[in-house]
């Protein structure tokens, strides 16, 4: 029978600061940047549970999934939802409340009491709109996935085809003027976690260098008139996100993972480090 995964979402209001009691403020501002503060600041996080099963013949579920929401409302959201999470959550008391930090808590807290039929394979744990992280159960491994937006124009056009054949091809995208995207960039990243600050990458530091190499870069340019590496090349997405890709690859402070690119709401293009190799 076929394996079926089955993903819940809780979502959860939380405090936290990342402040460290044992040092002077030049110490936390040079360990946190700009996010050392001795006063907390809040998000509201958005945390979905996948598991995976055998479908019971009896009942056609995996697992009852009223069950899974008591569980994660029991242990998740009764321990963490309205509370600080420095102060009120014992186990990070004198652990960095880092997302990365927090997929790690949540893996070795959901996994011991799901039922025996569910098993957890994966976690992602929304921070802000712009900042997630995953965790896969599989390779054991720890993601964090940072969003930017950049405004771009190109035309979709081979130079050796016809007109005709271009026109088929790529319909109004083969407008000679070209056309308009608000593009939407998601960059993960791997890394070993900074024991002092629960992180595997410098954020500021990440974001300077993927501003650099393609949001400043490309942001309110032609991407086929205007950008050196597009010449000769027809600018679709799926060019577009692996050059974003190659560009990136060996130019951010951590392991870059995957690359994924958001033309439209409705149509997104992927670049993972597996599958090149």
């Amino acid at each position: 029978m076929s394996l079926v995964r089955l993903t819940r979402r809780v979502t959860f209001s939380s405090g936290h600061r990342y402040w460290r009691s044992d040092l002077s403020a030049e110490e936390n501002r040079a360990l946190f940047g700009p996010w050392a503060s001795p006063f907390n600041h809040g998000h509201n996080y958005v945390l979905d549970v996948t598991t995976e099963g055998i479908t019971d013949p009896s009942h056609g579920m995996v697992v009852n999934i009223k069950l899974i929401d008591d569980l994660l409302k029991g242990h998740v959201l009764q321990k963490f939802d309205e509370k600080s999470i420095n102060d009120e959550v014992q186990e990070f008391a004198t652990t960095a409340p880092s997302v990365e930090n927090l997929l790690r808590f949540f893996a070795n807290l959901i996994r011991p009491i799901l039922p025996a039929e569910a098993t957890l394979v994966a976690l992602r744990l929304e921070e802000t709109p712009l900042l997630y992280g995953e965790w896969h159960a599989k390779e054991n491994l720890l993601t964090l996935t940072r969003t930017y937006e950049f405004a771009a124009s190109h035309r979709l056009d081979v130079p050796d085809m016809s007109r005709e054949v271009n026109l088929e091809l790529f319909g109004k995208c083969n407008n000679p003027n070209g056309h308009g995207h608000n593009y939407v960039l998601e960059v993960t990243v791997t890394g070993e976690l900074n024991p002092q600050t629960g992180m595997m990458v410098d954020l500021g530091s990440l974001d300077e260098a993927i501003h650099r190499e393609v949001v400043d870069r490309y942001d309110h340019r032609n991407l086929s008139v205007d950008i050196p590496e597009f010449e000769g090349r027809n600018t679709t997405s799926e060019v577009v996100a692996a050059e974003i890709f190659s560009r990136l690859e060996y130019a951010i402070p951590a392991q870059l993972v995957r690359v994924r690119l958001w033309e439209t709401p409705r149509n997104m293009f992927e670049v993972n480090a597996h599958a090149n190799g």
